[in-house]
Order: C-alpha cells, then sequence, then structure tokens
C-alpha cells in the first residue's frame, strides 16, 4: 500500500473541483485535530475533578490513570495531523508545480 494517499491520481489532471477537495481535506484534518483536542482536555479535566472529590483510594487511581491518558490522546492527534499534513501539503506542492508548466 503506497504511504501517500493521493499518489494515485495524475497530477496533471486535477481541476477546480480536485482542488476544493484538497481544501476540505485540510479543514477536516483540523478538524479532527480539534476533536482530539477537546476530547484530551475533558480527560484532564475529568481527572482532575476525580482526584479533588474522591474520598476512595479507587477514585484517586481513576483520577491519576485519566491524566496521562489525556497527555496521549493529545499527542496521538498531533501526530496523527502532522502525518496528514504533510501527505496533503506534497499533494498542493506538485499542483502548484504543473500549474506553473502549464503557464510557460
Amino acid at each position: 500500500m503506497a504511504k501517500n494517499p493521493y499518489e494515485r491520481f495524475n497530477q496533471s489532471e486535477l481541476i477546480l473541483r480536485d482542488e476544493l477537495a484538497i481544501d476540505r481535506t485540510l479543514l477536516s484534518n483540523e478538524r479532527t485535530l480539534l476533536a482530539y483536542l477537546r476530547s484530551a482536555v475533558a480527560l484532564m479535566i475529568t481527572g482532575a475533578s476525580i482526584i479533588h472529590f474522591a474520598n476512595q483510594g479507587w477514585f484517586l487511581a481513576v483520577g491519576f490513570t485519566c491524566i496521562p491518558g489525556s497527555l496521549m490522546i493529545s499527542l496521538i492527534g498531533l501526530l496523527r495531523f502532522r502525518k496528514m499534513n504533510k501527505s496533503i501539503s506534497v499533494v498542493r506542492y506538485r499542483l502548484k508545480e504543473i500549474k506553473n508548466e502549464c503557464r510557460n
């Protein structure tokens, strides 16, 4: 399987619809990152609240596992965002090169 999911497209045949699809993909990638970060913040707040109001030992254990879990979720989100953003940037760069060649 190809590392870049966009390698299968012939770059010389991209039209406006394809450019707009790339823009939508960029926006959805950012939206996914924000969802990861939102989940991480919610989990961190949950962990801090559980620790603050815990009366029993197992509540503390749950609270203390939520905080590293939130850090892990945010790291996973950032890594996925960077990986996808790199793939999209490669396609956009190739598209700009082809447009410049067509103008000349």
